[in-house]
């Protein structure tokens, strides 16, 4: 007999934006693996077409569905082609996770507008407008979980990443709050906190700044599994990976040691991102 959680994946009907990235392909091949339905978006639909491929190929006798659509989800009128897609299949979303996300490693003063309003846009604004517009469809479902992809700098700030953590800081804000907005409906939103994870997101200054700092890297593969025990369990949020998770409470509490333990690295930081803008 099937335990809850693995019924609780079967009877997933999946959006996921950012799938053709580097976590977005480790979620999509868990959660089909897992027996969950899957609409997969992104920019590119040779890339969604290559993916779906693989996936089918790898699990042939597989009796859920993936579907694709390619899309610019900054664009409102494609999303709203999305939502009457969506509409058309056969099964109702039940699970969004908002996955689709980028990244810039520059010092914020050599860190343009354009790139600012882009960054904001893409990983807070683009969520949340998303999450609004496929509300009315969560809402009727039996159960149903809005799940963000955030990062640990969503919680500390860290030089370089002004814009990114900016974002992230929001989005959590946005998840908790929606959270405790829903609490009496059937959607749970929920927050993944992933720290640095080995993903095409990464210039080559990040990696060599990764080493030099001695930071940890993540695959998609271990992210993808803290995903799946996230969507299982009735946590709220779930952050990945230590020290990270314990630096995280500290610098909620005091976050002058945090800061001090980072300003130590910031000559190191600067030299990399200063090379990142050239």
């Amino acid at each position: 007999m099937k335990n809850q959680s693995s019924k609780k994946i079967e009877n997933s009907y999946i959006l996921l934006t950012g799938a053709t990235g580097g976590l977005g392909k480790a979620f999509s091949q868990l959660l089909f693996n897992k027996g969950a339905s899957l609409v997969l978006t992104g920019r590119d639909h040779i890339k969604l077409q290559q993916l779906k491929n693989e996936l089918l190929a790898s699990n042939p006798n597989a009796k859920n569905k993936i579907e694709i659509f390619a899309l610019d989800l900054i664009e409102a009128e494609q999303r709203t082609e999305l939502i009457n897609y969506l509409a058309t299949l056969p099964f109702k979303i039940n699970l969004l996770v908002n996955n689709a996300g980028i990244s810039q490693f520059t010092l914020f003063e050599q860190t343009c507008a354009h790139d600012i309003n882009r960054i904001i846009t893409t990983n807070t604004v683009v969520p949340m407008q998303l999450t609004q517009a496929l509300l009315p469809m969560l809402l009727k479902q039996p159960s149903a979980q809005v799940i963000n992809i955030g990062s640990t700098f969503g919680s500390i700030g860290f030089p370089g990443y002004s814009a990114y953590c900016a974002s992230k800081f929001a989005l959590r804000g946005f998840s908790q709050t929606l959270s405790r907005e829903l609490a009496d409906t059937n959607i749970q939103v929920k927050y993944l906190s992933p720290r640095a994870s080995k993903t095409n997101l990464n210039s080559a200054q990040v990696e060599q700044l990764n080493e030099a700092i001695n930071t940890v890297t993540d695959s998609p593969e271990l992210v993808a599994n803290e995903l799946l025990l996230l969507i299982e369990q009735n946590k709220m949020e779930r952050f990945i990976g230590w020290p990270e998770k314990f630096f995280v409470r500290v610098n909620a509490l005091f976050p002058s040691i945090v800061s001090k333990s980072i300003v130590k690295q910031l000559p190191i930081i600067k030299k990399f991102a200063g090379e990142a803008f050239q």
